[in-house]
């Protein structure tokens, strides 16, 4: 159970917090990030479909992105990015859970969907989940690219991933700070630098 902290202690660490936080995020590579535009600008060229996926706070992260790609770096656009979340079909993926296996939930959809070259975005701070892993190994045997956002060490999906993003910090917290700031800088890079 967490400890009763005085006015000064919380401020103490809210500042603590927020400095982690930053360092984190100053640490993400921007080489890396420019890897993923250029992955995501050369699927969207080609008209290849771009698949999202990841569990709890990432599953929002991925239904986030795909909400940037698909309606704001889209509109108006005359190339527009083909881009599925595989977090958003509920009743699938409770299906899919339910007759199968948790680990099943995102695999079986991309079957119905993917093509090679088409484009896998992953998100998993530990970089171990089962059903994150699973889909990842399918489409990198069915010939799709394949990118895992991650935190450190990034688990298996970072040496899984052919196109391993990595946020500098093994803080639940900050992982997901630095995957939202990963996907605002892809998103708004398209929105704000593409006519």
């Amino acid at each position: 159970m967490g400890q009763n902290l005085s006015g000064s202690d919380r401020l103490d660490y809210l500042k603590s917090y927020k400095e982690k936080s930053l360092a984190a995020l100053e640490k993400i590579a921007e080489n890396d990030v420019a890897q993923l535009i250029e992955l995501l600008s050369a699927a969207r060229e080609a008209g290849r479909q771009i698949f999202l996926c990841g569990n709890g706070g990432s599953a929002a992260t991925a239904s986030h992105f795909a909400n940037d790609l698909g309606k704001g770096a889209s509109f108006g656009h005359e190339k527009r990015f083909r881009v599925l979340a595989l977090t958003d079909n509920v009743s699938w993926m409770t299906a899919l859970a339910n007759d199968t296996d948790y680990s099943q939930i995102f695999v079986e959809q991309l079957k119905n969907y993917a093509r090679p070259e088409d484009l896998l975005i992953t998100f998993s701070g530990s970089g171990n989940s089962p059903n994150v892993l699973e889909v990842v190994q399918w489409a990198n045997q069915n010939s799709m690219l394949t990118v895992g956002i991650t935190g450190r060490p990034g688990g298996k999906l970072g040496e899984l991933a052919r196109y391993p993003v990595f946020v500098e910090s093994s803080h639940m917290g900050h992982i997901e700070e630095g995957h939202f700031l990963i996907q605002h800088l892809v998103g708004y890079y398209f929105m704000e630098t593409e006519q």
